[in-house]
């Protein structure tokens, strides 16, 4: 219903006894920032909760949990092996449905490195146990979950692993995966893996034949393919190779900013040629434009239209990346597993913020997006299909 009605005060993990039956945390407060709410005329407000309340809501690329109020804790809290997510703040958002990326590259359970296979299933499997507790969030398996998330007033919730390196050389991890929930993997995390060559390398070479045979498993089993960390070419070979429509979930456009983060116009083609969707990204310092060095609301704006206008409003929607807690701050800890040192803007001309103004969490980002569209004129068919309803095609093709 936009504004969810049936949450009813859950926490993560209600159902066990903190210092007892697990260790406890000081976890960052969900107002970490002051919310920012892009400025409309009373006219234009009505007719922002008017579309929130009418119209399926989705974020594409978020990882909805709180981090801890220390960093330091961070790893730390990662090897404990529970994440919290923060159904709280998630019921104060417009958000019918959200992909949820549960930051495998940093779980770092009995690994130094993340990524690991077991590992990955222990995160999965802990985060389904308190889903189970609760009544608000849905595990989102199908498109009719989404629809019926929204007519409830609850979350229907999509468990994704953001890249395939916990598969290693195993084809049947991608059912096993799939088995336990999960509907959309990235092919690569940024470095390279056994299915093809990551973002971050200076050499591309796409997919690899066990990649191909990567692809050709995720659509036979119905999981939508991701290749937000991938580089050019593999991009392209899985846009080209997959029976199904793909995905960008959380990207911009390199040609508004010199970014390996950011894609090039020919791989965005190559997606929306076969119908797939390109989720916008807003992670701190990514989603940068030449006309606007600070990342802001309207930068990231900016990447939307100009890859509207490139692929059509048809193949666009949002991935905003966010989380609850200090994400700049987060990607300076742990540049190493978010592979942000060597993603890096290839320019270094621009200020740092320490929060991206308008897109600080899923909650904020859910509201500015829909406000900033109503602002500047776009008609409400055109916010339909970039606030979910180019996902719910996509996704009605894939899962099965």
């Amino acid at each position: 219903m936009g504004i969810k009605t049936a949450y009813t005060g859950y926490k993560a993990y209600d159902y066990l006894v903190p210092g007892q039956d697990y260790q406890e945390f000081a976890l960052s407060p969900k107002d970490r920032v002051p919310e920012y709410l892009y400025p409309l005329s009373p006219e234009q407000e009505k007719q922002v909760l008017k579309i929130a309340k009418e119209n399926i809501c989705i974020s594409m690329h978020e990882h909805p949990i709180y981090n801890p109020l220390d960093l330091n804790e961070y790893r730390t809290l990662r090897h404990a092996g529970r994440q919290s997510c923060a159904y709280d703040a998630l019921a104060e958002s417009y958000l019918d449905c959200i992909f949820d990326n549960m930051m495998n590259g940093s779980c770092v359970i009995t690994s130094h490195n993340g990524w690991k296979f077991t590992d990955v299933v222990h995160d999965l499997g802990m985060r389904l146990c308190d889903i189970a507790h609760q009544d608000f969030a849905i595990h989102c398996k199908r498109v009719d979950d989404i629809h019926r998330a929204h007519k409830e007033g609850k979350l229907a919730w999509v468990a994704c692993i953001e890249g395939a390196m916990p598969i290693e050389n195993e084809l049947d991890r991608i059912d096993i995966l799939y088995g336990l929930g999960v509907r959309l993997m990235g092919l690569t995390y940024s470095e390279s893996n056994a299915v093809g060559t990551g973002l971050k390398e200076d050499r591309d070479s796409g997919l690899t034949a066990f990649g191909r045979e990567v692809v050709k498993r995720m659509n036979k089993v119905g999981m939508l393919i991701d290749v937000s960390h991938s580089s050019t070419l593999t991009a392209i070979d899985a846009a080209q190779l997959s029976s199904v429509p793909i995905c960008m979930s959380h990207t911009g456009a390199k040609a508004l900013w010199k970014s390996r983060r950011l894609a090039a116009d020919e791989t965005l083609k190559a997606i929306a040629a076969k119908g797939g969707v390109l989720g916008i990204e807003a992670a701190p310092h990514t989603t940068i434009t030449y006309n606007h060095r600070t990342h802001d609301l309207d930068s990231i704006m900016e990447h939307f239209e100009y890859i509207a206008n490139l692929v059509g409003i048809d193949h666009v929607c949002f991935g905003p990346d966010t989380n609850f807690g200090d994400h700049a701050g987060l990607h300076r800890i742990f540049a190493k597993f978010l592979s942000t040192g060597q993603t890096k803007n290839l320019e270094d001309d621009y200020p740092r913020v320490d929060y991206v103004k308008g897109m600080e969490n899923p909650r904020e980002a859910s509201k500015n997006v829909v406000r900033w569209l109503v602002a500047h004129g776009y008609s409400e068919e055109d916010i339909r299909k970039v606030l979910g309803g180019n996902i719910l095609r996509v996704c009605s093709q894939v899962w099965k």
